[in-house]
């Protein structure tokens, strides 16, 4: 079984053929999908996939980081609320992004303390953006692990100091696309990371893996990142599957 721990499956770049979708990510073993939110506009189209297919996907409540304006805290305000009478396995996606617009980076960094706060709160584990920024919201998290923050990284881009950081913080690193582009860098990344500390994703319907790069992503494509991890670690298939299979159970599903 796989796991893709970050997919925007209810985006209307699927609203063609959603069912036909799923029915590929199953034939590929792709058992669950998770689903990070965005902002406001895009819950209920969220929540109607989730309902559609409540056996195979678990959405999340946050605010992204490129959604965060002026009226951040009215947005914030609707996660609150929606964390309180819902049941969702993360906050997310949350986190900072410094390379589409800088104007708005305090806002982006008290939102991400407030849902830390309430990732803490809900005792759940934390979905982090950061695009352009992995320093900087390192720095940001490190005083909420401390509390017992959980969460990933996800579609880690960074250097293995940058991967060492966040793998020592406990946090896991969300693998995708990425490691199958030719100037990705994770090449030289992954073979030093702790395979315990990796999830797999696919950030649908962005970033498409090698062969399908340039067109639209789906879940069905997590095998071709698990074997292009495989590859990096000298491990086989089934066992990059098993492990990341675990990890992601092991922080979004805890208890």
């Amino acid at each position: 079984m796989l796991i893709d721990s970050h997919a925007h499956i209810y985006l209307d770049q699927f609203d063609e053929d959603r069912l036909e979708m799923m029915d590929r990510a199953q034939q590929e073993k792709v058992l669950k999908i998770y689903m990070p939110n965005i902002d406001s506009t895009s819950i209920d189209s969220m929540l109607e996939v989730y309902d559609q297919f409540e056996q195979f996907t678990f959405p999340m409540m946050g605010l992204h980081p490129c959604s965060v304006k002026k009226d951040f805290e009215r947005e914030l305000y609707l996660v609150e609320e929606w964390l309180e009478k819902g049941s969702f396995i993360a906050v997310g996606e949350i986190g900072t992004d410094l390379y589409w617009d800088k104007t708005y980076f305090a806002y982006q960094q008290e939102a991400f303390k407030v849902q830390c706060e309430l990732a803490l709160q809900h005792e759940l584990p934390i979905v982090v953006h950061c695009r352009e920024s992995i320093d900087e919201t390192i720095e940001l998290v490190q005083p909420y692990i401390e509390r017992g923050l959980r969460g990933v990284f996800h579609c880690f881009t960074g250097d293995i100091d940058q991967a060492k950081k966040i793998t020592d913080l406990g946090m896991y690193l969300g693998i995708g696309g990425v490691a199958t582009f030719k100037n990705g860098g994770l090449h030289k990344v992954l073979p030093e990371v702790d395979m315990h500390r990796m999830v797999l994703e696919t950030d649908s319907p962005y970033l498409a893996p090698v062969p399908h790069r340039g067109k639209r992503n789906e879940p069905s494509y997590i095998p071709i990142i698990a074997q292009r991890v495989a590859d990096l670690t000298n491990l086989s298939l089934d066992e990059v599957s098993e492990i990341t299979t675990k990890n992601a159970q092991e922080l979004f599903h805890p208890k």
